[in-house]
């Protein structure tokens, strides 16, 4: 099977991004690891996969693969992406676009300054519906990783997230701490786990480990439950400046029970035909 695909970054988050309208495309767990391997494959973070809608009042279906092969419900970075190829590749030129995940619906917009703002939908703070074990929702709980206890913030944007405040974003025991609470047994469907610095109420930085994939360069949902975290906790600002590795991103959440607004770049960087 032969694909025609577009590589592309969203501040250093990258993906392989596959047109399933205009072509005929079967992805498996092998294939979805073969390509997003970076020494044998393409190499990507996630694969996005654009297919037709499947209800009247939508543009399009996204669907999200990690590099381990499991399909995911969200991506902030890779909907930015996805905005961007649809225009790119004349399959749809509206200023504003709707599109159909696993999550639900998301609004995609194309601001006059380039940038793509996302409404991501309204966090979903209920542990049951995270999912995450819990005996009641709390602002913050305390996770039990081997001999030691972290309070955390869990939440989810359409994907779970998990959130520490650390005091330095250098220091941050991303590589050792991330994968351990990713496969929480708290966590039924395993969690993002995202580790955030307060600079000032406007202005965060973050690193992010991804279910399924690794620490990213940046991510979308994970800088939205962020800024979400640190509304809830009375920390941060209703618009905060989050500096990512891969770059910046703005996000924007009044308060409960309102979605979260995200702006931030999209970037094509290739594109090919690989041999599955």
């Amino acid at each position: 099977m032969k694909l025609d695909f577009t590589k592309m970054h969203g501040l250093g988050n990258d993906f392989v991004v596959i047109d399933a309208i205009r072509q005929q495309v079967e992805l498996s767990t092998r294939s979805c690891q073969s390509i997003a391997d970076r020494r044998l494959g393409i190499g990507c973070d996630q694969i996005l996969l654009i297919e037709s809608p499947r209800t009247k009042n939508s543009d399009f279906y996204y669907r999200i693969f990690n590099a381990d092969g499991s399909e995911v419900e969200a991506c902030g970075n890779g909907a930015r992406c996805f905005a961007r190829f649809v225009r790119e590749k004349a399959l749809n030129s509206k200023d504003t676009i709707t599109v159909e995940t696993m999550a639900g619906k998301i609004t995609l917009n194309h601001l006059p300054d380039g940038n793509i703002e996302i409404d991501m939908g309204i966090p979903i703070l209920k542990p049951s519906h995270i999912p995450f074990i819990a005996p009641q929702q709390s602002l913050t709980y305390t996770l039990d990783v081997g001999d030691e206890a972290f309070n955390i913030c869990a939440l989810s944007m359409g994907n779970p997230h998990t959130v520490l405040v650390v005091p330095d974003i250098k220091q941050a025991p991303v590589s050792r701490l991330g994968p351990i609470i990713e496969h929480n047994p708290a966590f039924p469907q395993r969690t993002n786990v995202g580790f955030m610095q307060i600079v000032q109420r406007s202005e965060i930085h973050l690193r992010v480990y991804e279910r399924g994939t690794g620490e990213t360069l940046a991510c979308g949902t994970g800088a939205s439950a962020a800024v979400v975290a640190g509304r809830l906790l009375g920390l941060l600002d209703e618009q905060v400046l989050v500096h990512l590795p891969g770059g910046d991103l703005v996000v924007k959440w009044h308060s409960e029970g309102q979605p979260v607004l995200m702006q931030g770049p999209a970037e094509t960087v290739y594109e090919g035909t690989i041999d599955l």
